[in-house]
């Protein structure tokens, strides 16, 4: 399935947009803040005056393009069903091991194919000690510099054909599968429609699923009946909900009407910034932000090919206006699957739920790291990732002739 739309990509935001940037930055109206508001409000009104100043006065986005562009980075023409062809922009590293087993890694949101960049150099080292992978790191529809659809209706099935059919033209007709929040969701939905064929195994770090009814799955039903007494399971199960009452705002907006905050995001970058800060800070686990970390992963959505506001309508069209789950059209496959689980995660799960994803046959669980598992402890993700993939794993060679090794 080869074509010839592949493009080498270059990063080169035009001056006018950096300056454009700077006017709107010296122009913001902050609003007031109540005494001791802390995080109990949302950001804090001191740290956003802080990136603000740091964004206008010192934040050098030349150097952190040069930087980016030191990826291999492309776009290419992929075409979907009902929607056309989509230019989507991607990573595509490759390992020197002549049997690297490929490998696609999808991000989710608030985040963008950089979620990579840390993990990309640790998976396709050579070695005779652990497998090395081909990374395809790609940017969803919509998001960073791939094309957004211009129609309703793009849900599952389309980011699945998406993902099945960038791989194929790049070659792989068989591959193996990474993601976590959206990344995971796309998985359950990409396995459910190319497993086994195309996608030989998978791993996410964000592992959840439907919650478990008697007809549906009566072992792990009953054995959820018993949860009150495991007081480990109860307090993962205590964390989720918690984090489902107070931090889910955003959820509901996005997936009920995310063009009327799409305004604010597309015309405020300090909106923006503090729209997706929040969750930098309240999602990962105790992660030390830089400034710079911080203002690259804001730029990457205000300088975005469709801008900031279209990545969110991933909330509305995968949930059809909160009508369903984002679960809708999948279903269980005997792909197999490795779970990571990280002590910040969001989503805290009884662990005998996984079983209800796939074919479960690779766990590690984890005592420092939280929702951006590849950026906030890249070597821990990988790590497991070379367990499942390596010699004596259990997803050792699922890709015929491509094991990893030379």
């Amino acid at each position: 399935m080869a074509d010839s739309s592949e493009k080498p990509f270059t990063l080169a935001v035009p001056d006018a947009d950096l300056d454009l940037l700077r006017k709107k930055l010296e122009l913001v109206r902050l609003p007031d803040e109540l005494e001791g508001a802390e995080w109990n409000y949302g950001v804090p009104l001191a740290d956003i005056k802080r990136l603000v100043a740091y964004w206008k006065d010192s934040f050098d986005w030349r150097k952190a393009e040069a930087e980016i562009n030191k990826l291999p980075m492309f776009t290419r023409d992929i075409e979907v069903d009902g929607f056309g062809k989509l230019n989507i922009h991607y990573v595509h590293k490759k390992s020197e091991a002549k049997n690297a087993i490929p490998l696609l890694f999808v991000h989710g949101w608030p985040g963008d194919f950089l979620e990579a960049k840390k993990i990309l150099p640790l998976l396709t080292a050579k070695s005779d000690d652990h497998p090395s992978f081909h990374v395809v790191a790609i940017s969803l529809p919509g998001f960073g510099f791939s094309e957004a659809p211009t129609k309703p209706g793009f849900a599952g099935r389309q980011y699945a054909e998406v993902f099945n059919n960038l791989m194929l033209s790049l070659g792989y007709n068989e591959y193996v599968y990474q993601g976590g929040d959206w990344g995971h969701i796309l998985g359950v939905h990409a396995v459910t429609h190319f497993g086994n064929k195309h996608i030989k195994a998978w791993h996410s770090n964000m592992p959840f699923f439907r919650r478990p009814s008697f007809f549906s799955n009566p072992l792990v039903f009953l054995g959820s009946l018993t949860i009150p007494f495991d007081s480990k399971t109860k307090a993962r199960l205590e964390y989720s909900q918690k984090w489902s009452k107070k931090g889910m705002g955003y959820y509901m907006e996005q997936a009920t009407q995310p063009q009327t905050l799409g305004y604010s995001l597309a015309d405020s970058p300090v909106g923006l910034l503090a729209w997706i800060y929040e969750k930098l800070v309240n999602w990962s686990d105790k992660y030390p932000w830089s400034e710079d970390e911080v203002l690259e992963w804001i730029s990457i959505y205000w300088f975005s090919r469709s801008g900031p506001a279209a990545a969110g309508r991933i909330y509305y069209e995968m949930t059809g206006q909160n009508s369903h789950d984002t679960m809708e059209g999948a279903k269980w496959t005997s792909v197999p699957l490795g779970v990571s689980y990280f002590p910040g995660e969001l989503v805290q799960l009884p662990k005998s739920w996984s079983h209800l994803l796939g074919k479960l046959v690779f766990e590690s669980e984890h005592d420092k790291g939280g929702h951006f598992a590849a950026f906030e402890q890249p070597e821990k993700l990988a790590g497991d990732l070379r367990k499942m993939f390596g010699k004596g794993g259990p997803a050792h060679g699922v890709v015929p002739g491509k094991n990893g090794y030379d």
